[in-house]
């Protein structure tokens, strides 16, 4: 499998469910479930034979490779043994109890250092999940709060929102298309910008089609240091343009000064 920055086709509101033109001809091999429920089944018939069936406070088994590969596997195809695609990213998102749109996968995806979205290949995977000392559902499903605690570290969050831009990219594009970027925008800034539902609405209205990374790394600076009425927006500072004409239109839409703004803004 080459590892070229390959991309989905379409990503619309579903972060690791793109709409993609990939068609697989063979159904999911499923070899590797038989030999994780054998070993599993022979790991508890071992521990029961030394132990009292009441009592579970043992340490967790250590992580192995051998068996977090055996995982992944589920989720391939023959054809394709080594790159998860976006059919087996519906059922690993059902086997771990996440929504696809869900923040979490992100941070899975950004774990994993993953390149495309939509795709996890063995290399990402077990790199992802060896950090995580997760080599099965049970174990992942473990350390979803901990993913999700760690967005509420600023340089953590940083890291992640950085990252998703590189995610969302087409293949040798430089920059995000408009509509997968507001999607993009929405799961990690929807819940925590109090303006974010006005931001959309601008993306939505504004001649921009495509965000570039300049952009996209000043939106979440901006989201976290301009107050909500643009009092502290310096229109002398070294916005891009894009901020300055949403800071424009966000004035005349609550009545916070009387500047027209038609010229920045298509008909609607």
């Amino acid at each position: 499998m080459p590892r070229g920055r390959k991309r989905p086709e379409e990503a619309q509101e579903a972060l690791m469910r793109p709409v993609t033109k990939r068609h697989r001809s063979n159904p999911y091999h499923q070899w590797s479930s038989h030999h994780a429920s054998h070993h599993s089944s022979h790991v508890h018939a071992s521990h029961h034979s030394s132990h009292h069936s009441g009592h579970h406070a043992r340490r967790p088994a250590a992580f192995s490779e051998k068996l977090c590969l055996q995982w992944f596997r589920e989720y391939t195809t023959a054809d394709e043994p080594d790159l998860l695609g976006p059919e087996g990213m519906e059922r690993f998102c059902e086997d771990i109890g996440v929504e696809p749109e869900n923040v979490v996968m992100l941070v899975i995806a950004w774990r994993m250092d993953a390149r495309s979205m939509g795709f996890f290949t063995a290399q990402e995977w077990l790199r992802g999940l060896s950090q995580l000392q997760a080599d099965s559902v049970e174990k992942l499903r473990g350390r979803l709060d901990q993913l999700r605690a760690m967005l509420d570290q600023p340089d953590t969050f940083k890291s992640v929102y950085r990252f998703a831009f590189d995610f969302a990219r087409e293949r040798d594009q430089r920059c995000v298309e408009m509509e997968v970027g507001r999607a993009m925008l929405q799961l990690l800034l929807g819940r925590s910008w109090p303006i974010y539902s006005s931001f959309h609405r601008y993306l939505e209205r504004c001649k921009y089609r495509v965000i570039n990374k300049d952009q996209w790394n000043n939106i979440l600076e901006f989201s976290r240091t301009i107050a909500p009425d643009m009092a502290n927006y310096d229109e002398n500072g070294a916005w891009p343009v894009l901020l300055d004409e949403f800071v424009e239109w966000y004035r005349q839409e609550h009545g916070l000064n009387a500047v027209p703004t038609d010229a920045t803004m298509e008909p609607v």
